[in-house]
């Protein structure tokens, strides 16, 4: 789906200030109160905003340890082992990859010695082959959404 410029600026604003309300929203961007409800129900209905929680740090929950973990599956068992990493807390996201894996996972623990635990835990499901794991040092850049917004609301106006 293409965007154009005010829903940009709404996923702008509502990216920054998750909390804002509709009519404070309206005012800021200069529109009426049912036209900023109308696309912000237009951009949940079409999935380019899914959802208003709040952005958690895993480090400050107690899991300052984040590691990527690639997965090597046995044929047909894809099925089987999404649903056995969904058993597992440690693992916050799952992403089916081409290449040299078959998966792509991102994992948290409390510390490295912990970590050993949580990828015992991951890979201790028969439809696993291998794994191989990467922990990362540094995040200088973290998950960002608000400039390829800004980028798609800009195509969308042909400049």
């Amino acid at each position: 789906m293409a965007i154009d410029h005010l829903d940009g600026r709404l996923i702008v604003l509502l990216a920054r200030e998750p909390r804002i309300g509709v009519l404070e929203a309206s005012r800021r961007l200069g529109v009426a109160r049912g036209t900023v409800q109308a696309r912000m129900d237009r951009l949940q209905s079409q999935g380019v905003v899914r959802g208003f929680g709040p952005d958690v740090d895993p480090a400050a929950l107690g899991y300052p340890v984040t590691a990527f973990a690639t997965l090597e599956i046995k044929q047909g068992q894809g099925a089987d082992v999404r649903a056995h990493l969904t058993t597992v807390p440690e693992v916050l996201e799952l992403h089916t990859t081409t290449g040299h894996g078959d998966m792509l996972c991102r994992l948290v623990a409390r510390s490295n010695a912990d970590l050993q635990r949580v990828i015992d835990r991951v890979v201790g499901f028969e439809g696993i082959v291998r794994a191989s794991t990467a922990i990362v040092m540094e995040n200088p850049v973290p998950l960002r959404i608000i400039p390829l917004v800004e980028q798609a609301a800009k195509d969308s106006r042909g400049t």
